[in-house]
């Protein structure tokens, strides 16, 4: 018999169910010049703030089951998933409720052919739409209302902005059902989720397409008989600008990010994963629709100029890891 999931805020990530979380990581916004770029590091992450907390200043659409993460406009991020070896999540993964692996307009449950979720693990990290083969077009943020973000191209409309996650559990006698001796997922009870209903209006962030980075998309090893679509968790992130945030919160957003291009000009690493032998989902024809912010006439500034990166300067990550190396 199926059931929601519990959903707590812990230390900047949302845990769903008893072994899955999922933080949110700056990054650098790579150029949209036509070059497919290695990983980008994680600058940390976005800090994660519960609606029911600031219910009254936030919009009345907004879920009450949701959190909200601040970026600004142009600010690139990534996804990083945390999840159990022993006992696996199928993971569901919407941007303007457009399905980021086959461009379809947000539905419930689960499907394959094509497969419109993710399997974690094995996959650790996401950082933007499937639109090709071994490659990705990155998650940017960019202001509702001027038709840059994906749900705009794909719709004609911006309706719901921000991101959505459902987490399904594997049914029963597939998996163990305890863990071997390890460490919990958290650190303690979270706060309980509180139903409120905001008043005040606000304006919020969608996704938009950025440049082209090599990372592959895991097909579901297990198959899609494996999960209990009746057994899932649920969860809408709003994005606000740094001004909305700082407003809402009263606490200053995050620094902005260093470019892309003065991390290059240091030396510091970009990544690549050892995955080579792994198979990769095909790319969704739905993308081939949806232009980059850039080809759609939006200013980047310098930080769109070309980056020449050595071979030297791109390290290998095992797939099996959870996060990136961090460089602040």
């Amino acid at each position: 018999m199926g059931s929601k999931l519990n959903l707590r805020v812990f230390k900047d990530r949302v845990e769903i169910g008893e072994r899955f979380a999922i933080s949110f990581q700056r990054t650098l916004r790579i150029p949209d010049d036509g070059k497919i770029y290695p990983l980008p590091p994680t600058l940390g992450t976005f800090p994660v703030h519960k609606i029911s907390d600031y219910a009254e200043r936030l919009p009345k659409s907004w879920r009450n089951n949701g959190v909200f993460i601040p970026m600004y406009q142009r600010e690139a991020m990534w996804l990083a998933f945390e999840a159990a070896s022993w006992k696996p999540n199928a993971v569901k993964i919407g941007v303007g409720r457009i399905n980021v692996l086959t461009g379809e307009v947000w539905e419930e449950g689960l499907h394959t052919e094509p497969q419109d979720y993710i399997v974690c693990p094995t996959q650790p990290w996401l950082d933007g739409i499937k639109s090709g083969e071994g490659k990705i077009r990155q998650f940017v943020a960019m202001p509702l209302g001027e038709g840059y973000t994906i749900e705009a191209q794909l719709t004609g409309e911006e309706r719901f902005g921000g991101l959505q996650v459902m987490v399904f559990e594997p049914n029963e006698g597939i998996f163990p059902d305890k863990p071997p001796p390890q460490k919990s997922l958290g650190g303690g009870p979270g706060a309980p989720w509180a139903f409120a209903a905001p008043s005040s209006p606000t304006q919020e962030m969608g996704i938009g397409a950025g440049g082209q980075m090599k990372q592959k998309v895991y097909p579901d090893p297990y198959g899609i008989q494996t999960w209990d679509t009746s057994t899932f968790g649920e969860l809408s992130i709003h994005i606000l600008n740094s001004l909305q945030y700082e407003k809402v919160t009263g606490e200053p957003p995050p620094a902005s990010p260093v470019s892309a291009k003065t991390y290059t000009e240091y030396g510091l690493p970009w990544f690549e994963m050892y995955d080579e032998a792994s198979s990769d989902l095909p790319p969704a024809e739905k993308f081939d629709k949806v232009k980059s912010i850039q080809e759609m006439g939006g200013e980047m500034g310098d930080e769109e100029e070309s980056l020449e990166i050595g071979p030297d300067q791109v390290q290998k990550v095992d797939p099996n890891q959870s996060n990136r190396p961090q460089r602040q």
